[in-house]
């Protein structure tokens, strides 16, 4: 998990379960149970702060992606696979010609 531009609080209260290992990076072996409940502590505490998640996955990429707070960056998923989607003047023009597939609730 990163964190960036959070209060120090929530940073400490990381640190209680995962490993800080550089300034705003946490890695950890958590339960699914843990890792959604420190998910859900980072979200509602980041204010106006960006949160990533990374942990391992059931899927053909062997890990999923979850980020909070980062206007400039989105998740995507094409065939599968998740991806981030930059928002610049490009991602703008793109963005009316694509059409996510309906099953999109489970990123």
């Amino acid at each position: 998990m990163t964190l960036e531009a959070v209060p120090p609080s929530l940073r400490g209260e990381l640190s209680r379960w995962l490993m800080e290992v550089q300034p705003g990076v946490y890695v950890g072996n958590a339960t699914a149970l843990v890792r959604d409940l420190l998910w859900d502590k980072a979200v509602q505490n980041a204010r106006t702060g960006r949160c990533t998640q990374i942990y391992r996955a059931n899927n053909e990429q062997g890990f999923a992606v979850r980020m909070y707070g980062d206007p400039h960056r989105t998740l995507v998923s094409l065939d599968g696979f998740q991806l981030v989607a930059i928002r610049n003047a490009r991602h703008i023009e793109l963005q009316g010609e694509y059409d996510p597939p309906e099953d999109d609730d489970k990123l």
